[in-house]
């Protein structure tokens, strides 16, 4: 199996366009799940680390669930590869209560005091507050574990706890204030035909009151990793750009990239390593569908949401989208929605548009253009700075054509995979995945 990656070089590269301050206060985190990493060693966690650190990510949020024997051995090896690089890249742990098939024991062997123990005192672990970060997914029915003077803290020691109990909802959390020193909302997908808007975040950041914020930022989501589940689909199509926008209006604390590297939902923006990383109900789906080109951008918008300087010294754009109509296919028992979390189920080729969307980074104003196939080219009004446009298929087909025109002279050009009419997919389904470049 094939797939398009993006070289470490290029993404020093995309990094070395921008020169930006650093700020001890805001942290931007990548949420890595270990679970998906069985085929990594020591130099392919380095390679991540060097990826991630390219584009400006601060830290790797270490997500597993338990038990899961592969926790320990991939942990093991990303705490050697980032103290080998030494780079200041950190990680911190993301305990993971519903992933694995049991919630993770609060003390004891192989438990959340011990890997704290562990692991929090290497040069590589992130603090805040000159405490250790530590975060979750989900883990309500054990917020007990969590409290002052519980189990966790009394065994492994104080942490900067921050976790995400979405589950419970603004009116919910408000009873657990005393246990967290923040809050990571879960919410970052839109719910059906929608786009989604930072009232959420806002409406936690009430509930939270002092307490910091985490906000989630994700690509793109497609479950496809169930062979006899439920998989479905959210709204993806504008939302890198957007959800950035949202984050320089809420002004969050922390900001977690969700995610790495998970192929089973399609919300991956690293590199792929192994076939064996991949679930094999998501592989059709994910083959040769890359998300490297999401992290070309972040320098940038990594810098803007800490109020760095930076200078934008190349024009770049970024491009991605799904590879047919959605109706050139058969959904495949995929559902728009989820109704396995309450909500209501609809055609989930309702919730994904036929577009292509695409962002431009300008160091002056100038025509950004696109055209698919041989059909006529459109063309945009660019400014200086970030731009961000969509255009619909429109039943045109062929290879995408990126362009940037500047006085006449096209300063920048890239081509993107090719639009088809019906599904390149064997199996005649939809690829609710999207397929993602830059230049």
């Amino acid at each position: 199996m094939t797939r398009l990656s993006s070289s470490l070089a290029s993404a020093a590269a995309a990094a070395a366009l921008y020169s930006s301050g650093v700020s001890a206060q805001k942290l931007v985190f990548a949420h890595v799940v270990v679970g998906d990493t069985a085929s990594h060693n020591q130099s392919t966690w380095e390679n991540d680390i060097k990826l991630a650190s390219a584009a400006a990510i601060d830290a790797f949020a270490l997500n597993g669930g338990y038990p899961d024997s592969n926790i320990p051995i991939q942990v093991a090896n990303a705490f050697a590869a980032c103290e080998a690089l030494d780079n200041g890249f950190k990680l911190f742990f993301s305990f993971d209560y519903l992933g694995g098939g049991q919630p993770w024991p609060a003390t004891g062997d192989n438990s959340v005091a011990s890997y704290l123990a562990n692991y929090t005192k290497s040069s590589c672990y992130q603090n805040y507050n000159n405490l250790p970060f530590v975060s979750t997914f989900e883990g309500t029915k054990n917020i007990d574990d969590w409290a002052p003077g519980g189990s966790i803290r009394s065994a492994a020691g104080d942490v900067y706890f921050v976790p995400d109990w979405t589950s419970l909802g603004t009116s919910g959390i408000t009873a657990h204030l005393d246990n967290i020193e923040g809050f990571f909302s879960w919410n970052m997908w839109p719910d059906g035909a929608n786009n989604l808007t930072d009232d959420g975040d806002k409406a936690w950041q009430s509930a939270i009151g002092s307490k910091s914020y985490m906000m989630g930022v994700s690509p793109w989501f497609f479950h496809s990793g169930s062979s006899s589940g439920t998989n479905w689909v959210w709204r993806g199509d504008d939302l890198w750009a957007d959800r950035w926008q949202e984050v320089f209006d809420v002004d969050p604390q922390f900001v977690e990239i969700v995610t790495w590297n998970d192929w089973g939902e399609a919300s991956y923006i690293g590199p792929f390593v192994s076939d064996n990383e991949v679930p094999t109900t998501s592989a059709p789906y994910v083959d040769n569908m890359p998300h490297e080109s999401f992290r070309d951008f972040l320098p940038y918008y990594i810098a803007t949401f800490k109020g760095s300087n930076f200078t934008i010294s190349k024009d770049q754009m970024q491009y991605w989208y799904r590879l047919a109509p959605a109706a050139g296919g058969s959904a495949c028992g995929v559902d728009g929605n989820d109704p396995d979390q309450g909500q209501t189920e609809v055609d989930p080729n309702t919730i994904v548009q036929d577009k292509v969307f695409f962002s431009a980074l300008l160091t002056s104003a100038a025509t950004v253009q696109v055209q698919i196939g041989s059909n006529s080219p459109t063309q945009f009004d660019g400014s200086q700075g970030l731009n961000h446009f969509s255009q619909p298929f429109n039943g045109q087909t062929g290879e995408v054509t990126f362009s940037i025109i500047r006085n006449g002279e096209t300063v920048g050009n890239g081509t993107g995979a090719a639009i088809t009419s019906s599904t390149s997919l064997s199996n005649g389904c939809t690829n609710y995945n999207a397929w993602a470049g830059s230049f």
